[in-house]
């Protein structure tokens, strides 16, 4: 037992993702992230309204510098509108940092009640974990370092990336709008880098392999990789390491009412894509054919119907109170998601664009697998006769055991003197199939020797662009 202790820890189990880290325990992030200075950059200006929300966690007797109202520590060169605006934010979003009355908001908090239980009832009123909670988060810490995220990328914003819009509906605070830039750079570096390495790809195969690189399930994998658990339920007291969404499989669906006055489903819809069926012409009829070109123009990156939502509701016995459910795969998708567009933000495009290269394209897809060709001779016969070849002809290159119970022929298939493919089969029948099948995927597959893409050109050494070569599209029988 204690050898296989040893060989844990050493990583011949542990994936390098996933080994255990201990970096938290030395690193301290600065005290500027908080980012409450008026003379904030653009790129700290992105996570500024995050760190707005702060509640009581400190002694009220402890010396601060600044004003200090409810917990909010306001420095005393902030101009008068900020601190406006910070005080307002307060007292919208955190009902319970206000003092100690009968009821505020809908929260009761005795007078008489001790003030570690107060501290309690007001995290639990809150919809997600505060932001101050996230430098003494020890998980937080582990996954910052398990990245090797720098400290140029605030674990305050990290913390924000697992906020899922389902959790808090605030766009302030959730991932919505990092996802949704995420989401962008993704489909981009991918299909970029799908379309130059393979550039006569069937437009079919290449939203398989959007799909394989970057969908849900693929994105769901990456976060376990990564370490990340999701949370039983949501809430201002739990940890912030932790995943925050509300799934529809759980069974511990609070009676959460939004204090503001926007409907959480509209503030869902306005961070998030507007993905309606609406987006294609004639949505209401249901059994139309789908075509590939229409995909391009009106489906997602994947080729998919779009949705209306990426979350649903559920109605609470509360009048006018609804409450935002999602998957599994939606929450970590959105998060990994919102890693990319913080680190966009924070670091650029050339940071970003290489730990899209060390997580998303350095795993292996083998792109020959997700051909499906239903008339392959068929096939091979309309791309001869577009391309100016000659009429393919299937001929037997050599064959044993004709007369035994296995017998193997193996079958090329010739464009006049130049062998386009070649398949062995049980039968001749196969492999002349199998054989067109190959000088199909043979075209398909063709990569050119030096692979460069357009974001090659950008960023603060650009490479001269080469043009790529651009195929007429796939053989549609």
């Amino acid at each position: 037992m204690k050898a296989f202790r040893l060989l844990r820890w050493s990583g011949s189990v542990l994936s390098p993702r996933t080994r255990p880290c201990v970096f938290h325990l030395f690193y301290k992030p600065p005290s500027n992230l908080r980012f409450l200075s008026a003379a904030a950059s653009p790129l700290q200006q992105a996570v500024q309204p995050q760190n707005q929300r702060q509640i009581s966690e400190e002694d009220p007797g402890s010396s601060s510098t600044g004003t200090k109202d409810d917990g909010l520590i306001i420095p005393e060169d902030m101009p008068e509108s900020l601190q406006h605006q910070n005080q307002d934010h307060i007292s919208k979003e955190d009902p319970g940092s206000s003092s100690t009355g009968p009821e505020d908001d809908g929260l009761i908090i005795p007078e008489d009640m001790p003030e570690a239980l107060q501290q309690e009832a007001r995290l639990r009123a809150l919809p997600s974990p505060p932001i101050s909670a996230a430098k003494n988060s020890a998980k937080l810490a582990a996954l910052h370092a398990r990245l090797s995220f720098t400290p140029r990328l605030p674990i305050e914003t990290l913390a924000r990336c697992l906020v899922d819009a389902t959790a808090d509906p605030n766009p302030d605070f959730n991932n919505t709008s990092l996802a949704l830039l995420g989401r962008d750079l993704y489909s981009y570096y991918t299909s970029e880098a799908i379309l130059c390495r393979y550039p006569r790809l069937p437009t079919a195969v290449t939203f398989a392999a959007m799909s394989a690189y970057v969908g849900p399930r693929t994105l769901t994998k990456i976060t376990k990789e990564w370490g990340v658990e999701l949370v039983a339920e949501p809430g201002g007291e739990v940890d912030p390491g932790y995943l925050q969404c509300r799934r529809e499989d759980s069974m511990l669906i609070k009676k959460y009412s939004p204090t503001s006055d926007t409907d959480p489903t509209s503030t869902i819809e306005e961070g998030l894509p507007n993905i309606a069926g609406a987006n294609r012409p004639n949505a209401d009829q249901k059994t139309w054919r789908r075509g590939v070109s229409s995909m391009t123009i009106y489906d997602d990156e994947f080729g998919d119907l779009i949705k209306n939502s990426s979350s649903n509701t559920r109605n609470s016995k509360k009048k006018n109170s609804k409450i935002l459910t999602t998957t599994v795969e939606d929450a970590c998708a959105r998060f990994v998601q919102a890693v990319m567009g913080a680190i966009y933000l924070h670091r650029g495009k050339h940071v970003a664009k290489l730990f899209f290269k060390e997580h998303i394209l350095s795993r292996h897809l083998d792109v020959g697998k997700m051909f499906e060709f239903k008339e392959p001779t068929k096939d091979l016969s309309k791309l001869c006769a577009r391309e100016g070849f000659e009429k393919p002809i299937a001929r037997i290159l050599s064959e044993t055991g004709r007369a035994s119970r296995h017998p193997v022929f193996i079958v090329g298939v010739f464009a006049g003197r130049q062998k386009l493919g070649e398949g062995a089969g049980s039968s001749l029948n196969e492999a002349r199939v199998r054989a067109a099948v190959g000088a199909l995927k043979g075209w398909y597959l063709y990569s050119p020797l030096e692979v460069r893409v357009p974001s090659d050109t950008e960023g603060t050494r650009p490479r001269p662009w080469k043009p790529v070569l651009v195929d007429i599209g796939e053989v549609i029988v």
